[in-house]
């Protein structure tokens, strides 16, 4: 066997593992990202919504306009309504 071919088939398996790495990683990323905006979906708004609605109240705003993204328990995010109109 040649050994160029040795060095070429190393350099491509070199080449490939740091493809699989980086594409690993950037799935990795992409995950932790829709886990974090879920969470701030789903824990953190209705009570920033919440404390925007006392606020309002209190300087005798009226906030008709805000509308907020209900989210059921179940991943169906098919429904856009008042988070407070449950």
């Amino acid at each position: 066997m040649n050994p160029y071919w040795l060095i070429v088939a190393f350099t491509l398996l070199t080449q490939f593992c740091i493809f699989v790495r980086w594409l690993h990683r950037r799935m990795r990323t992409a995950e932790v990202e829709r886990a974090f905006v879920h969470d701030l979906a789903r824990v953190h708004l209705p009570h920033l919504y919440h404390a925007l609605n006392l606020i309002a109240a209190r300087l005798g705003i009226t906030l008709e306009d805000l509308r907020s993204l209900d989210l059921p328990d179940r991943d169906c995010h098919d429904k856009n309504t008042d988070w407070h109109a449950r």
